[in-house]
């Protein structure tokens, strides 16, 4: 059985790579990527590195030929660039003769309004419509998003969000890797869809887990979405970014992450790692 991996190389597709190789022989193991060079290490390990490249779809066939179970991570961008993207990585999967296909999706996918989803949306869609046995790992958030926050936090800032009382299901991105490793490698997830998300947490429960870790209270500080920005662009965060962030904090205010599930357990045999516990392992 060959298994490959594309966006390897990412922060997200690192960690998976690295947990397969302590499942699998590293010759059942590829990856995709669009710079071979960057993945030399996993070269060397004898992991069978191809090149593939989302925006050339004939790349991404050959890179796909004789693989029998494919993880397609999510790719960066706007909208429209990324559903085009996964367009072609889908197709070539559908191509080149692939029997599974796992995807890295979002939350309650299909009817989330969230300003993510509509790529998921897309993406789910048209892996449906190959009729390639599948697997929808809908992950919620990664606590990792909430460092530079957490780092602003240690300085001295106080928590600041415009996301009212909504909640969101953080988990760290090596749980995300490894319910992805398992879905990838063990029989019987055909077909399937996985609402990986943790326990539900509010900003204030999320800010005092980040005082017990920190030895300190966390003030929150609840502001609309206007001032939000204006802090957020303040603080230095990049203009073309600012407005991402003010419709994250908007889509956790209005519920869109509040997806209750136990699904970690179900891959894992075990739950998420517990918020406190992976905030330390941030701040360290």
């Amino acid at each position: 059985m060959k298994l490959l991996v594309t966006g390897a190389t990412g922060k997200l597709g690192s960690k998976i790579v690295d947990i397969l190789l302590k499942k699998v022989p590293a010759d059942q193991l590829a990856i995709s990527v669009r710079n071979p060079e960057k993945a030399a290490g996993l070269q060397a390990k004898g992991v069978n590195v191809r090149q593939g490249d989302f925006d050339q779809p004939e790349t991404l066939e050959t890179a796909f030929k004789g693989i029998d179970r494919l993880l397609i991570i999510s790719a960066d961008g706007d909208t429209e660039t990324r559903i085009r993207q996964h367009n072609n990585a889908v197709s070539a999967a559908k191509n080149a003769g692939v029997s599974f296909i796992a995807y890295t999706s979002i939350a309650n996918a299909q009817e989330s309004t969230n300003f993510l989803a509509e790529v998921h949306k897309a993406t789910e869609k048209a892996i449906l419509q190959t009729g390639i046995p599948y697997s929808f790992l809908r992950n919620n958030w990664y606590l990792e998003n909430e460092l530079s926050t957490i780092q602003g936090v240690q300085a001295g800032a106080p928590w600041v969000t415009s996301a009212g009382d909504g909640k969101v299901g953080w988990a760290l991105q090596q749980d995300y890797a490894e319910a992805a490793a398992v879905v990838l490698t063990e029989e019987g997830h055909e077909n399937t869809v996985y609402e990986l998300s943790g326990k539900l947490l509010s900003q204030e429960e999320i800010a005092a887990a980040v005082g017990t870790v920190i030895g300190k209270e966390v003030p929150v500080q609840q502001v609309d979405d206007t001032i939000y920005g204006e802090i957020m662009a303040q603080a230095g965060v990049p203009d073309f970014i600012v407005p991402m962030l003010v419709a994250i904090q908007k889509d956790i205010r209005e519920g869109t992450l509040e997806i209750e599930s136990n699904d970690f357990e179900k891959l894992l045999g075990r739950s998420e790692t517990p918020v406190v516990e992976g905030i330390k392992q941030l701040i360290d």
